[in-house]
């Protein structure tokens, strides 16, 4: 447990976001690794299952983890505030909430899996795999949730150490699974999706073990639970706008999927692989939101606003110069990152003129980022929601349709940048007006 409510800011911020970056670089590795062995000895077909299939894999975890974050801002909040009977209570609430979602949603995804797929257009190729890889990826929500719903609880309690090392732990083991199920036994995009969903298992139930007997907050075993209904309540506020922006960001992937899936196979296999290493990219910027997100929770729960807009301008600071780095390798290595996944020259092509328009923008997407991580530390967590969605609804799925037709799939990629141009100045103009500081929890 890290308590970020004294210190200098730059340095308490850098050391907390490290392991989350490290470890979201691992959690990332999952889908490269699939990427990488799919490509080059399944191929496009396959490359493409797995891309089609994220959105909706996605779209069914995406509410539950962001309700799963408004329990995170909550045990953050309370443990700014030292009231560790809270924060005992918010954890077990948490539990019994994700009991019953992991069933519900289970069930939900396994239904409907095939009617989605169909619904976003995958190329009539690419389906049977697709719906393969999808089902076994849904069988493999109970430890998804699990290892997210620890993950989150840590955090909020200032730990983002433990979750990277058993990230290393499942991510090295995901690999060797993919090679042996892959490669030697030739399961194809069903052996990559087994290979995930046991090293998961694995992941979550090594990090059980290992915190039990070492952290009474967060001991899981087979005891009764008390779910308070307030602090339900009151987290449930908290992520719910979180969560329905995770939702409908979801949604609005599925529907850029079926923009680009118009363009054939190459395509979806190029926007697979290029969205791969853009994940890459993306996460300094994301998990130093996540960092000060949880800085704002601790501070403003010990009622130190003052530290939390110093935490900004040291973020912001950070995230606009690992940006510009981000910038340069995009513009001198997209085609070679590009190569490690595929040889297909059309694949390449697409994927690197993706890679060099996106990260181009990348400090764009940092400062909207970084902003909204206040925001969301401070329980306000509508505001972001609505920028992101008129960002993407209002703005950039309608614009890659538009510019789609006029332009081609570089059309769909100039649609990013200009949303998050748009994103950046809504989510500004709200955190100036300071009203984000009135939602917080904990009262003095």
């Amino acid at each position: 447990m890290k308590n970020l409510t004294e210190g200098k800011e730059m340095g308490l911020i850098i050391r907390f976001a490290l392991p989350m970056i490290l470890g979201n670089v691992f959690m990332q590795a999952y889908s490269v690794v699939d990427s990488i062995i799919l490509g080059n000895y399944v191929g496009n077909t396959a490359l493409a299952a797995v891309g089609a299939s994220f959105p909706f894999i996605f779209a069914l975890v995406s509410f539950v983890i962001g309700l799963g974050m408004g329990f995170s801002i909550s045990i953050s909040q309370y443990f700014g505030a030292r009231d560790l009977d809270q924060v005992k209570r918010a954890i077990d609430t948490l539990w019994i909430f994700l009991s019953v979602s992991t069933i519900i949603t289970t069930a939900v995804g396994l239904l409907i899996s095939e009617w989605a797929m169909k619904m976003v257009g995958v190329p009539e190729e690419v389906l049977p795999e697709a719906v393969i890889y999808l089902n076994i990826s849904i069988i493999g929500f109970v430890a998804m949730f699990g290892f997210n719903g620890l993950t989150s609880v840590l955090r909020g309690l200032g730990d983002s150490k433990t979750p990277l090392y058993f990230l290393i732990f499942s991510t090295v083991i995901n690999a060797g699974l993919n090679l042996l199920f892959v490669i030697v036994f030739k399961w194809g995009v069903a052996g990559s999706a087994w290979a995930t969903a046991i090293s998961q298992a694995i992941g979550f139930i090594g990090m059980v073990i290992y915190l039990n007997p070492r952290n009474e907050l967060v001991r899981l075993t087979w005891r009764k639970y008390v779910f308070d209904k307030e602090i339900f309540r009151s987290s449930v506020k908290i992520g719910v706008p979180t969560a329905l922006q995770q939702t409908f960001v979801s949604l609005g992937m599925m529907a850029l999927m079926s923009i680009v899936s118009r363009f054939g196979t190459q395509v979806v296999a190029a926007y697979t692989v290029a969205t791969r290493i853009d994940s890459f990219a993306s996460m300094p910027a994301m998990n130093f939101a996540a960092a000060l997100s949880t800085f704002t929770g601790q501070n403003l729960g010990a009622g130190k606003p003052e530290r939390v807009r110093k935490g900004l301008t040291v973020t912001l600071g950070v995230t606009s110069l690992i940006s510009i780095f981000v910038t340069l390798i995009a513009h001198f290595y997209s085609t070679e990152l590009m190569s490690l996944f595929t040889s297909d020259p059309e694949v390449i092509r697409y994927g690197s003129d993706y890679l060099i328009i996106v990260c181009s923008f990348y400090i764009l997407f940092s400062g909207m980022f970084s902003i909204s991580g206040v925001m969301r530390g401070a329980g306000d967590t509508l505001v972001p929601m609505l920028v992101t969605l008129f960002s993407l609804w209002l703005i950039r799925i309608p614009l890659a349709h538009i510019l789609s037709g006029r332009f081609g799939v570089h059309g769909i990629w100039w649609a990013i940048p200009f949303a998050w141009a748009i994103g950046l100045v809504g989510a500004w103009v709200y955190y100036k007006t300071g009203r984000w500081k009135t939602k917080v929890l904990v009262k003095r």
